[in-house]
């Protein structure tokens, strides 16, 4: 899995991320690009229209649509089955497919932002016990990022 999250574990607002932070996108391609990434079909809506590329795109919908150039699921189980022999596949969204995702991951890559947020959606409460933190990268705030934030990997125990 990864996301983005606030202080309280915020995810977005209105169907949009929390804020604009171009380190955090380049950090979400570098990890995710030549991986399926899976989401739901509302965080497909707030995507430009188009898959995103250089990655396998599954969307995951309860409604009897497809989306262009992506593959299209109607279930986590239907979705686990298209990624079961890739090296790595990424849940990013939403709120909905982390919840339901969460018992089956392993690893979760997480841009801690340092502030909390205005917020409609979060990301479902992690047990600090089941996991270990591998990884914390801090990146200070800048012309460009307005907010400190962390990179972090967290792997289940």
């Amino acid at each position: 899995m990864i996301a983005a999250v606030g202080e309280n574990l915020e995810l977005g607002y209105k169907n949009q991320l929390l804020c604009h932070l171009p380190v955090d996108l380049k950090h979400f391609k570098e990890i995710t690009s030549g991986h399926a990434v899976m989401m739901g079909d509302r965080t497909w809506e707030s995507l430009p229209k188009k898959p995103l590329p250089n990655r396998r795109n599954i969307v995951i919908t309860l409604d009897d649509i497809s989306f262009p150039d992506c593959e299209t699921v109607h279930s986590i189980e239907d979705a686990l089955a298209l990624v079961q022999d890739e090296e790595e596949a990424f849940v990013m969204g939403g709120a909905t497919m982390y919840r339901l995702f969460l018992p089956y991951a392993d690893k979760l890559y997480l841009t801690r932002i340092a502030s909390a947020f205005t917020a409609d959606v979060y990301f479902p409460a992690i047990n600090e016990g089941e996991w270990t933190l591998t990884d914390s990268e801090f990146v200070p705030k800048d012309e460009k990022n307005q907010f400190d934030l962390y990179f972090q990997t967290l792997i289940r125990k």
